[in-house]
């Protein structure tokens, strides 16, 4: 037996599975229903207790943690388990996949995470969609122990991104013919958590990335480079001040700025803009975006980069629990707004050189709509290369 105790003192009882070891963190819930591999290893769920909406839970197993030619992982979105605990309706016992290698029982015992099954997600759910998501605690029940609320720690409090964050400049080159070629695509992507997919996606499309750290001075880089990156990661977006000074010196020296998720926050930030925590956040691979209209951008090479296309509506995956306040400074304007609550999703410079959105183009999990703007990012890096090697 296990229980969920969060910090009012309600209790949700189950079933133990994956690792027999206690935990706490900040419960949160994802409405997806399939991807649970790829988000449990998504560093931004560092520090949460994740809750799974859908009612069965690891019926196809987990994938094998085999590393790519470039050395991360090949099926996983980061090389290590972020989450804290795992919460479930239910765990399937059995699996079938042909991709899989174990269960998701065994793979959590591996990484040393604990899971409960047996839980009733939705009441679980409906308190934290009523009170917002809450600190919470994963109890192993061991004979008549109580369940009062000893001290939990809340993740919010640490600066979450410098320990996800690589620790050395890795640079990663499309393929090995690529190396030394000079008129290879590069890339700047500050890593403050960032899904592989992210680099897959740059990889696949013939960019050379050049990933740092979270608090890499962008004044170290020496070489040539077409465009800066910012990806996702977790926790609160103002403890990442040196991030955000390296966004600022980007934009001052008018490279081409794209972010992600975290990096939509942090580029509000840089610009003088605004963040603020969401009651319960967007977690899933189905929340649908809407496009602000917007036509007066330097054109550009699409309908994306000039504000042509107007009043789309995409489905997105999203893993985020802060969000940008819709008053930005001029000259910038919101892009994108979720269709649910009207949370901004994205924002740009009127110039169409800086933008950025708050879901996520790679996905894995969730849908696919949005990945078109890796392939728009890059027509503007292929089109801007003669300004940029000049400067």
């Amino acid at each position: 037996m296990a229980q969920l105790i969060l910090s009012d003192g309600t209790t949700f009882a189950g079933q133990s599975f994956g690792a027999v070891v206690d935990s706490d963190g900040e419960v949160v819930f994802n409405t997806g229903m399939v991807g649970y591999p790829e988000s449990l290893t998504d560093p931004s769920y560092r520090g949460q207790i994740l809750t799974f909406t859908y009612p069965l839970i690891g019926n196809y197993g987990v994938p094998g943690e085999e590393l790519n030619e470039w050395g991360f992982s090949k099926n996983m979105e980061s090389e290590e388990i972020h989450v804290r605990g795992v919460i479930c309706a239910q765990v399937s016992e059995t699996y079938s996949h042909h991709a899989a290698t174990m269960s998701l029982d065994a793979w959590l015992k591996k990484h040393g995470i604990p899971g409960i099954t047996g839980v009733d997600t939705r009441a679980l759910t409906k308190k934290l969609r009523e009170h917002g998501v809450m600190l919470g605690m994963i109890r192993q029940k061991k004979g008549t122990e109580g369940t009062e609320v000893t001290e939990i720690d809340d993740p919010n409090k640490r600066n979450l991104v410098a320990d996800v964050s690589c620790k050395d400049v890795i640079t990663y080159d499309p393929s090995p013919a690529s190396k030394n070629l000079p008129d290879t695509l590069t890339v700047i992507a500050y890593d403050c958590g960032m899904k592989r997919n992210i680099l897959r996606s740059f990889l696949k499309r013939g960019v050379r990335v050049v990933r740092v750290p979270w608090n890499y001075d962008l004044d170290l880089y020496k070489e040539n480079y077409d465009g800066v990156f910012f990806s996702n990661g977790p926790g609160d977006p103002k403890t990442c001040v040196p991030t955000i000074n390296s966004l600022q010196k980007a934009l001052k020296k008018n490279k081409l700025t794209f972010g992600i998720c975290l990096g939509n926050q942090l580029m509000a930030l840089a610009v003088g803009g605004d963040t603020y925590k969401l009651k319960y956040g967007h977690r899933g691979g189905n929340q649908p975006c809407i496009e602000v209209p917007f036509h007066t951008l330097t054109p550009g090479p699409s309908p994306v980069a000039t504000g042509e296309g107007g009043n789309r509506c995409i489905i997105t995956s999203q893993n985020h629990g802060f969000a940008v306040s819709d008053k930005l400074p001029e000259g910038w304007r919101v892009w994108w707004k979720n269709a649910n609550d009207g949370s901004v999703e994205g924002i740009r410079h009127d110039s169409g050189r800086f933008f950025a959105v708050q879901f996520h183009p790679e996905a894995t999990p969730g849908p696919e709509d949005a990945n078109y703007l890796f392939d728009e990012f890059i027509a503007l890096m292929k089109k801007d290369r003669p300004s940029l090697r000049s400067g």
